[in-house]
């Protein structure tokens, strides 16, 4: 396998220069395997609280120090217009705390009763008597006994309880008799007024709650450029725990997504067995994808371990305790984005939750009805707070994912509505239908926005890249259509795969949207070049290991760097970059 190989493979199956073709072969001869994807530590709120004040004043600190390093002057006043009502008493507290010092250091008991009213101690009363007590020594030390007198009974009678140990009033109270302080067993270790002064300032700071924690924070420097280290070190994180690393050193062009090697998956990896029919659906579960979903005209779900093949969980079994499962075949399946919930639609007329977090058998958590038919596509809303749903009635309809209310329903297809998803911005539904048509719908007025009518066949799949700029469709007119969507038409159109019986064949985005990827009638995964069209691989074309039968759909995951698919053969299997097999095109060529 070579380099030459794989451009004049492209050549001769395009048609074309294969210019494009050739430069993914060689970006995807760049990747190294380096093994599995370790597993995440754990919930990244168990690591730190991002609601904490002192996390959040952090963020607030670094942001302004880059700002500063980068000379946006405006902006940094910006920030600390509105973060420094927060500081700004810090700093108050501070200038507070250091003129009660300096009132107790200098014997200005009337400015130090009237600061510590006014400061959040944990135990104001107590310090407070002893401020009192530190006065009245000090009276009795210049034998000022009449004031002496005034203040043990108006400012510490109303305090005894306050007294450290039972005896200590009586011998406040005893003081009045004595000659010098120390006859008072209780204050026998009387050091004079200097002395107990700095004690108690001692015992003020140890007292301050701000003192010991905000206020030492807040003289806490921040190290240099200390959002950039951060920044670089969740991309060495990023490249670190990726299945693939590159051969030369990434240079990252966003901090906008998560890194990922780019990969041409080549050969087979992994087959999942144990549904009893057709696999009409599978997804990767939340965003990290270490666990799979599927869904199967046997009725039920099952929950794959991605790495080793093993069912660990199966959804609406009633023989395995899971109940409250489907009655009729499962068309499709989503996930929220942290992977605690799975929805699945059904010929059953409904659209089922499954809790995955906790307990190993998984009961249905919620049923949403309402349409009439079978449900073919669900999709979950980038908040995880929605769901869509399109169906056999036509109808597309909104859902609160939280309570099970239904929110809109959206009608204008004349016929059955094959696959609905959300935009990026999750402002737009977007919907394919049967009737050959693509729409928009917006999400608040529930009014069509746009409507695109170029398949000459049902539309089975509709998928938009991350920027929201390119919309992927595919049709039972044995074609997938690349659309750019600020001009609303097509620009590509991907042929070489079979799609035109009654079956739901579909198409996604691959790795970094310069590759689409789905499912065909042959039971080959396809992979297009997405700027030339041109066929890069048909994943089982060449080996034992290709579905049986109808591939229904491929997915790919950036995360796990695999590619996944389901058939009408009952199973599931997933796809990855061999160094050791050859590409699609070097065996033809």
């Amino acid at each position: 396998m070579n380099g030459g190989g794989g451009g004049s493979g492209g050549r001769g199956r395009g048609g074309s220069s294969g210019s494009g073709t050739g430069e993914l072969t060689e970006r995807a001869r760049g990747a190294v395997y380096a093994g599995p994807p370790r597993r995440t530590i754990g919930n990244d709120d168990a690591i730190f609280d991002h609601e904490n004040p002192k996390i959040k004043e952090d963020v607030v600190r670094m942001i302004v120090q880059y700002l500063q390093d980068e000379g946006y002057v405006a902006s940094i006043m910006t920030i600390q217009d509105e973060a420094n009502v927060r500081f700004t008493e810090h700093l108050k507290n501070r200038s507070h705390f250091k003129g009660i010092k300096t009132a107790i250091l200098d014997g200005d008991w009337a400015t130090t009763e009237k600061l510590v009213q006014k400061t959040p101690l944990k135990d104001h009363k107590h310090f407070l008597y002893t401020v009192y007590k530190q006065q009245y020594l000090e009276l009795i030390e210049q034998h000022e006994h009449q004031k002496a007198f005034v203040l043990l009974t108006k400012r510490l009678k109303p305090l005894e309880q306050m007294g450290s140990l039972h005896n200590e009033f009586k011998d406040l109270c005893y003081l009045l008799t004595c000659k010098c302080i120390q006859d008072a067993p209780f204050f026998k270790n009387w050091e004079g007024v200097a002395s107990s002064r700095e004690k108690l300032v001692e015992q003020f700071s140890s007292m301050m709650e701000i003192e010991n924690n905000d206020l030492a924070v807040t003289r806490q420097e921040v190290q240099p450029q200390r959002l950039l280290h951060l920044l670089k070190q969740a991309v060495r994180y990023q490249v670190e725990f990726s299945r693939y690393h590159p051969k030369v050193v990434p240079s990252i062009p966003t901090l906008l997504e998560d890194y990922s090697c780019f990969v041409l998956p080549n050969a087979h990896k992994t087959t999942f067995r144990g549904h009893r029919s057709n696999v009409k659906c599978v997804d990767f579960v939340g965003e990290e994808g270490t666990l799979l979903v599927s869904g199967s005209s046997d009725n039920m779900l099952r929950v794959w371990d991605v790495e080793d093949g093993q069912c660990v969980r199966v959804l609406g079994d009633k023989d395995l305790g899971s109940g409250g499962g489907h009655t009729s075949r499962i068309w499709d399946v989503t996930s929220s984005s942290s992977g605690d919930v799975v929805a699945s639609a059904s010929g059953d007329s409904t659209v089922k939750f499954w809790n995955l977090r906790g307990t190993t058998k998984s009961a249905c958590s919620a049923t949403l009805s309402g349409h009439e038919g079978d449900v073919y596509s669900v999709k979950f809303h980038q908040s995880n707070n929605y769901v869509v749903t399109g169906g056999y009635d036509k109808t597309v309809r909104l859902w609160d994912a939280r309570t099970g209310a239904l929110l809109r329903t959206f009608i204008g297809h004349n016929s059955a509505v094959s696959r609905v998803i959300f935009n990026p911005l999750g402002n737009l539904v977007i919907s394919g239908s049967k009737d050959y048509t693509i729409k928009f719908w917006d999400l608040v007025s529930g009014v069509c926005v746009k409507t695109y009518s170029s398949h000459f066949g049902e539309v089975t799949s509709v998928e938009m890249n991350k920027a929201g700029s390119l919309l992927l469709s595919g049709s039972k007119d044995n074609s997938n259509r690349l659309w750019d969507v600020r001009l609303a038409r097509p620009i590509r159109r991907f042929k070489g795969h079979q799609n035109t019986s009654k079956n739901f064949v579909r198409a996604s985005f691959g790795p970094d949207d310069s590759l689409v990827v789905g499912g065909s009638e042959d039971g080959l995964i396809y992979i297009w070049d997405a700027a030339t069209a041109e066929v890069l691989q048909r994943l089982g074309a060449h080996s034992n290991d290709s579905h049986s039968d109808i591939a229904y759909r491929a997915i790919w995951n950036p995360h796990q760097s695999l590619l996944v698919s389901c058939s009408h053969d009952c199973t599931v299997k997933t796809w990855w970059y061999d160094q050791q097999q050859a590409w699609d095109q070097d065996d033809d060529s």
